[in-house]
């Protein structure tokens, strides 16, 4: 028996208890974002492989070159970071602007053709979802892809996932992507009326560059392991919030 006037030991269950109110008391003093801003590529969808192929087909048929973009570039870069990048290594200069113009053109001619018949394309777990849920709380959502504005547009087409964002920033925008997502959050604040803070707006993407392009550009990141990185490798770059999947409660709501 415990001494007079000292508390009883608490019990399992009575913890139990007690971590719960702490979590939700935790998620209730959360303030909901203003904005949130998803990455596209295996964080909304994976095309099984159309981006890719299209810029084989790409470079293929402007230069007579087999181009893999996975050799020579990273998850997360800007569509004309990949395309320079890829070019230089295959053909071994840099191109001109009128060359990657046409392979631009090229690249999008195709993907709006594969992306229709890619085997494995698919909607990635909780996206519906969570958009819907997004959206019910009053929170403008945007796209902030690396994409070209042609190419993200086409990549949420085969799910209709583009009815859900109201504005965008893309790749075509700029080929630093903290510049893309400071033109994203500058659109929303626009929308909103006034200026965002740091915890007015969440980053949404898969890989260590869209959390910090996410700090460079003053908003909150919030990594997701459904792409190529897991959930500990993202930690490693100190994103806010890291979850497993969309399907996982999303923070501020």
């Amino acid at each position: 028996m415990p001494e007079t006037g000292q508390p009883a030991p608490m019990t399992l269950p009575g913890l139990q208890r007690l971590a719960k109110t702490v979590r939700d008391r935790r998620r209730t003093d959360m303030a909901a974002p203003i904005a949130v801003l998803f990455d596209i590529d295996e964080t909304l969808v994976h095309t099984g492989g159309a981006g890719a192929r299209s810029w084989a087909w790409a470079f293929d048929r402007l230069h007579g070159v087999a181009a893999d973009i996975g050799k020579h570039t990273s998850a997360g870069e800007t569509d004309p970071e990949v395309g320079w990048q890829t070019f230089r290594a295959v053909l071994g200069r840099d191109p001109t602007h009128d060359e990657m113009a046409r392979l631009y053109a090229a690249y999008l001619w195709h993907l709006a053709d594969d992306i229709r018949t890619s085997e494995h394309y698919r909607v990635l777990d909780g996206v519906e979802e969570t958009l819907t849920r997004i959206a019910d709380a009053g929170v403008i959502l945007g796209v902030l892809s690396g994409a070209m504005e042609g190419a993200a547009r086409t990549k949420l087409e085969p799910a209709n996932l583009g009815r859900y964002f109201v504005f965008g920033a893309y790749g075509s925008d700029s080929p630093d992507r903290a510049e893309v997502t400071r033109l994203a959050i500058a659109k929303a604040a626009r929308l909103h009326g006034s200026d965002l803070a740091v915890q007015d707006v969440y980053v949404v993407g898969d890989t260590p560059l869209d959390v910090q392009a996410a700090h460079a550009a003053n908003a909150t990141a919030v990594a997701v392991a459904s792409g190529h990185y897991s959930a500990q490798a993202l930690q490693a770059v100190k994103p806010e919030h890291v979850l497993g999947s969309l399907r996982e409660p999303f923070p501020g709501l």
